[in-house]
């Protein structure tokens, strides 16, 4: 029997914000429990909460990056259930006026470009942390982060594979990170997935009994669910068995789902409307006066800066780089951004320059070089001390033929290390590349006396010979010679 595969996602974001959502308490990572609360936060009687006007814009950016449709009236709610980190007993969220609807996200799947809708995006208030004993005894609770923004995205159940719901998510997260919304780093809890999956028979049109999996914390945690849950929901229908609707756990260990309770449906929250907002009027000129600055909704959308998608494929169109390399520099804004700058100062430098020569070669300096001495960690352009001018520069250079691959890798370090120019080290360290024939050929004569066995070997009809003597050359000229300039004069002094 073949079956179908729905999924719909539900991703939470936490929003950057010098507050929390309804109070004044610092939006911020803490290592001590406890810290940044305060009455409203912690729902003592009697407190009432006031809405973040920073947070209801970040969401507003988000919707209108996504296509979607701006609410002209919006409200919050209550969501009530009981649950230990949440200090009032019910969530601030919204229900029936979120902020957007129906928006859309376009990404590559497996290098095919697909789109998928997006029934909602609203906020809502995020809750504390739970903080288990090692012995499982005791059970404290973090408020820190109760109160904080959070949005809620939820897509449509249009995904269909792991690989789907992978790129879905992973393409929100940079969409976030471009539009500076959210760090939406996943290992710390800011950025969450659930999943909501069910399959059917081939044929059928009524989708199959529904299980969600909640708070996944990475990417491959998102697919590795998905293709686990799915072969356990063909197993059980193989065997004539019912799916339970239910929520299930993630076991990053043991790589399997795992039951957590019965799933809630709408009405088990007993929705209603929050007595202590007042709702939101969104207009074409102004978000609701007494509450927010006046802001044109036309504002929100031309501020908005290019979108990863977008970026991606004019990479591709305008410096002639393959899906891979413009891919790899698009998951960071900042290098895509210093890629282009540099990109930029070496045709300042050399208007003759071939432009996906440059490109490719930038690319491949920042990516195989730059990124080799960060040690593969996250690139801060902002601690570097290399300029995109200066890189150009340098790719320049190397590009005319003025400097050998070895002398600009090495100047490179350099230039990571002091942050001085790259023209400055070539002419202080004498590395300027040497292409006079006259002084190359001493080099060469010197070479051979020097290595008489890989000389006989060399005319014995063994080529790694040449390479060893190419490589003695470049070593006895400090990389400043120009290799096939050398190795031609090695062949020439070899008959």
């Amino acid at each position: 029997m073949k079956y179908i595969t729905t999924i719909g996602l539900e991703i939470h974001a936490e929003l950057r914000s010098q507050t929390k959502m309804f109070c004044d308490c610092l939006n911020a990572e803490e290592m001590h429990p406890n810290i940044n609360v305060c009455p409203i936060c912690l729902a003592h009687p009697g407190t009432l909460p006031t809405p973040n006007e920073k947070a209801i814009m970040h969401v507003l950016r988000v919707g209108a990056a996504l296509g979607g449709e701006l609410a002209h009236i919006t409200k919050f709610d209550r969501k009530n259930y009981f649950y230990p980190d949440i200090p009032k007993g019910y969530q601030i969220s919204q229900y029936d006026q979120p902020l957007v609807k129906n928006a859309k996200l376009e990404c590559y799947v497996g290098g095919e470009k697909k789109s998928f809708a997006i029934h909602r995006i609203h906020l809502e208030e995020d809750t504390g942390r739970l903080l288990h004993s090692d012995d499982k005894s005791q059970t404290r609770v973090d408020y820190n982060r109760a109160g904080v923004p959070l949005m809620e995205l939820v897509t449509e159940p249009v995904l269909h594979t792991p690989e789907e719901a992978e790129a879905f998510a992973s393409n929100l997260q940079l969409i976030l990170r471009y539009l500076g919304v959210s760090y939406a780093n996943m290992d710390k809890g800011q950025m969450r997935v659930e999943v909501n999956i069910s399959i059917r028979k081939e044929g059928e049109e009524k989708l199959g009994t529904k299980v969600e999996i909640k708070n996944l914390n990475s990417f491959r945690s998102v697919g590795d669910s998905i293709r686990y849950e799915v072969e356990r929901h063909e197993d059980l229908l193989q065997k004539g068995k019912k799916i339970v609707q239910e929520t299930r756990g993630w076991d990053e260990n043991k790589r399997i789902t795992f039951s957590q309770r019965k799933k809630e449906s709408a009405h088990d929250y007993r929705y209603f409307p929050e007595p202590d907002i007042a709702p939101l009027v969104v207009g074409d000129h102004a978000l609701g006066e007494d509450v927010l600055k006046e802001i044109s909704i036309k504002d929100i959308v031309t501020s908005l800066p290019e979108m990863p998608v977008a970026r991606l494929e004019r990479l591709i169109k305008e410096y002639g780089l393959d899906f891979k390399d413009a891919e790899l520099l698009v998951q960071q804004k900042d290098v895509s951004e210093f890629f282009e700058k540099s990109v930029s100062e070496a045709q300042e430098l050399d208007h003759g320059v071939d432009l996906k020569k440059i490109a490719k070669l930038t690319h491949n300096f920042l990516v195989s070089d730059l990124y080799g001495f960060l040690e593969g960690d996250t690139i801060e352009l902002g601690a570097l001390k290399i300029t995109p001018e200066n890189f150009g520069h340098l790719v320049v250079l190397f590009a005319k033929g003025e400097i050998s691959s070895r002398v600009a890798k090495d100047v490179l370090r350099e230039m990571f290390e002091t942050g001085a120019e790259c023209q400055v080290i070539i002419e202080e360290k004498g590395l300027k590349q040497v292409s006079d024939e006259g002084a190359l050929e001493t080099v060469a004569k010197e070479i051979i006396i020097e290595f008489p066995d890989a000389v006989a070997d060399y005319k014995k009809g063994k080529e790694a010979s040449l390479q060893f003597l190419v490589g003695q050359f470049m070593r006895k000229t400090k990389g400043t010679a120009n290799p096939e300039l050398a190795k031609e004069i090695l062949k020439k002094n070899l008959l």
